[in-house]
């Protein structure tokens, strides 16, 4: 026995793995509950027998929000409510409760603009947070939201599923050496309420710019009833474009072109490549999409409106930037002197 607990101890101080010693699961809060991802999430991180089951998280408990003006979003609350419960979490109405009770927390709100007022109260908390898209309902908040993370030292990323795809993946990562340009593309319904790519148009600018990277200097759209053609110019003189489809078929996709080949992109693979990334964040901490790149997102997509105010002439992203950026820091000071 003595022999035993002398091999355990030696173990121990070495940092080598022992019966018992799996590192515990952290319990995760969810904000919203009137997106499909909801459910998605919550039976890759709450069925350990699924093929497909990402370890390390458990999601305990949510605090459903749906959007009173977005039918489509609130009718939703309900039926999923139910299914959610069958997967083990628990339903509370106190989100101050629920932050105090979890790790980390997913805010996946359907609808962007209260994201900002859902964030506030788990970065107080010093809880890392991932905002599903889109991270707000405007440039102005998703800056706020950025600089509020960084007052309070609490890590935060946002990210559509479609970031994760392996094929987008392999580009970033140097598959066609230097990327010299992409044409991505993706579905492009609009929501009155936000911004016109923020709503679901987001998944294709989102594979635009894992291959692309920030850097965006300046952009111009056109637009038809049913499609939207973007095209940003990137530091360097590349090109980039983003094609949104309200009619036909449409699908994800596109094409990186690179300085040692040409390559397909932007399949979507899923929901579990995401969901492994979020894990290793609250496990770690380290952000997998930094600020800068989110921010330089949403720019490009607000240049787009600004370029359709302006009869679709083009924007730079810069002007976009000063103007946001003024409107950012006026309503931060407001907040924190609250």
């Amino acid at each position: 026995m003595l022999r035993i607990l002398t091999i355990l101890a030696l173990a121990l101080c070495s940092g080598i793995p022992v019966p018992g010693d799996e590192p515990a699961v952290l319990k995760i809060g969810m904000i919203g509950l009137d997106t499909s991802h909801c459910l998605a999430f919550a039976r890759l991180l709450n069925m350990p027998d699924d093929a497909q089951h990402v370890p390390g998280c458990r999601i305990t408990l949510v605090y459903p929000q749906g959007s009173p003006d977005i039918e489509s979003s609130v009718s939703r609350v309900p039926g999923y409510t139910a299914e959610i419960r069958k997967l083990g979490v628990e339903v509370i109405d106190d989100l101050d409760a629920m932050i105090a009770q979890v790790d980390a927390v997913l805010l996946e709100t359907n609808d962007g603009r209260p994201h900002l007022e859902q964030v506030i109260p788990v970065l107080k908390a010093g809880k890392r947070v991932f905002i599903d898209k889109p991270i707000a309902g405007s440039l102005v908040d998703a800056i706020v939201i950025f600089r509020l993370a960084e007052h309070y030292q609490v890590p935060l990323f946002s990210s559509s599923s479609l970031r994760y795809s392996a094929a987008a993946q392999a580009v970033r990562n140097g598959s066609i050496g230097d990327v010299t340009g992409c044409d991505a593309f993706s579905p492009c319904s609009l929501e009155p309420t936000h911004p016109d790519l923020f709503w679901y148009g987001i998944h294709g600018c989102e594979t635009l710019f894992t291959v692309m990277g920030p850097g965006c200097e300046s952009v111009v759209r056109t637009q038809t009833p049913n499609f939207d053609q973007v095209t940003g110019v990137w530091s360097g003189g590349r090109i980039g474009t983003f094609r949104g489809i309200r009619s036909g078929e449409g699908g994800y996709g596109g094409t990186a072109f690179g300085v040692k080949g040409v390559a397909p992109i932007g399949a979507y693979d899923g929901y579990r490549p995401l969901v492994v990334e979020f894990v290793k964040f609250f496990q770690t901490g380290g952000v997998p999409v930094s600020p800068a790149e989110t921010i330089d997102l949403y720019a490009f997509m607000e240049a787009a409106d600004e370029s359709k105010r302006r009869g679709f002439t083009p924007v730079k992203i810069a002007d976009v930037m000063q103007q946001a950026e003024a409107a950012a820091a006026e309503k931060l000071a407001d907040i924190l002197r609250k």
